[in-house]
Order: structure tokens, then C-alpha cells, then sequence
């Protein structure tokens, strides 16, 4: 049985079982842009103009994740589906943008194993969680943060790939947010995993 745990202490209250609510579709539909997204930036032949419709969705999907939570907080629908789609969603956006990125080499292979390795060490901890019935962990301010940083660096790195009077600047904000996104990445994986090490040892959340 699930146990519930206490928002207000960085773990997430149940919430209860609903579907048909207006977060949860802005998340689908954020989803749903995914396969657009890697079309967009992946077929060929590359062009700027597909770039610029790429970037505009990431755009759109940063707005809509922001969106989603506002909207759920304000007419109180939060549900356990919406806290499965959200950072589903932030996921399947970086690591989609990540692997196009990397196919079109505007970043190095490193780069993307050291997210994925982050991406798997969560993977573990969660998967370890469930099986002891502890929820998720409630996504935290620093890994909002992380997401943005990268949200706003995949699209910063695509124009600076282009050949224009903008790009060399891209490249460089892109660079910096991705320096920043990547190192807070890392730190609320292990902020994670101190909080998961905590609820395993069977300490009071409330004491965190």
C-alpha cells in the first residue's frame, strides 16, 4: 500500500485518482509534440526555417509545463496521472533534444551520457522507492530549475548552429545555460537520493 507523504517537506502528498482534468491534457498534448519535434529537427535536409518551428515548440512545451502546474494548483487538480506526465514530459523533451542535438553534432556523445547516466541513477532510486510503496518524490525548485536551464539552452544551441549574425551569441548563452542546467541536474539527483535514503531508513519525513 502506498504510503503517503507530506508535500511540505519535499515529498508528495497522494493525490487523488483522476483523469479528464485540464493539466493532464496540456501534458498529453506536450507529449504529443515530441515526434513533431524530431521530425522537425531530424529529417532531411536541414534547413533553418525547421529549426525555427523546433525552437518554437520547445518554447511552447516550457510554456505549457509551467502552464499545466499553475492551472493545477489553481483549480485544485492535481492527480497521480499528472504527476507521471509532467516530468515524463520534461524527460522525453531533453532527451529527444539531447540525441538530435548529438545526431546533428552541435553537441559532443559526452554530453548525453552524462545526462542519461543522471537519468538512470533516477530510474533506480524511484524504481526502489515503489517497491518499498513510497510515492514519487515531489519534483523539486533545483530540478524545475535544471529543466528550464536545459529548455532554454537545446533552443539557444540550434540557431547557434546556423550561419547568421545571431549565432555566435546562441552558441555562447546555450553553452552557459547548458554548463548551469547540467551541473543542477546532477545536484537534484542527489538531493533525490538523500531524500530517498532517508524515507528507506525509515525516518520521518518530517524531520527533513
Amino acid at each position: 500500500m502506498t504510503q503517503p507523504t507530506t508535500s511540505e517537506h519535499g515529498y508528495t502528498a497522494e493525490p487523488p485518482e483522476r483523469i479528464w482534468t485540464i493539466p493532464n491534457l496540456i501534458s498529453v498534448a506536450r507529449l504529443l509534440g515530441v515526434p513533431v519535434f524530431l521530425w522537425l529537427v531530424l529529417s532531411l535536409p536541414h534547413s533553418a526555417a525547421r529549426d525555427w518551428w523546433a525552437v518554437g515548440l520547445l518554447i511552447a512545451a516550457g510554456f505549457s509545463d509551467w502552464l499545466d502546474g499553475k492551472i493545477a494548483r489553481a483549480l485544485n487538480q492535481q492527480s497521480r496521472l499528472g504527476q507521471l506526465l509532467d516530468p515524463a514530459a520534461d524527460r522525453l523533451y531533453i532527451a529527444a533534444t539531447v540525441i538530435a542535438l548529438a545526431v546533428r553534432a552541435i553537441i559532443p556523445w559526452w554530453l548525453v551520457a552524462v545526462l542519461a547516466a543522471r537519468e538512470l541513477l533516477m530510474a533506480i532510486v524511484l524504481a526502489i522507492l515503489r517497491r518499498r510503496g513510497w510515492a514519487a518524490l515531489q519534483v523539486s525548485f533545483v530540478g524545475k530549475t535544471a529543466t528550464l536551464c536545459l529548455l532554454y539552452a537545446f533552443p539557444l544551441l540550434f540557431l547557434g548552429s546556423h550561419v547568421a549574425v545571431y549565432a555566435e551569441t546562441a552558441r555562447v548563452a546555450g553553452w552557459s545555460f547548458v554548463i548551469w542546467g547540467s551541473a543542477l541536474y546532477w545536484c537534484s539527483a542527489l538531493l533525490y537520493t538523500v531524500q530517498a535514503r532517508r524515507l528507506l531508513a525509515g525516518a520521518d519525513p518530517a524531520l527533513g
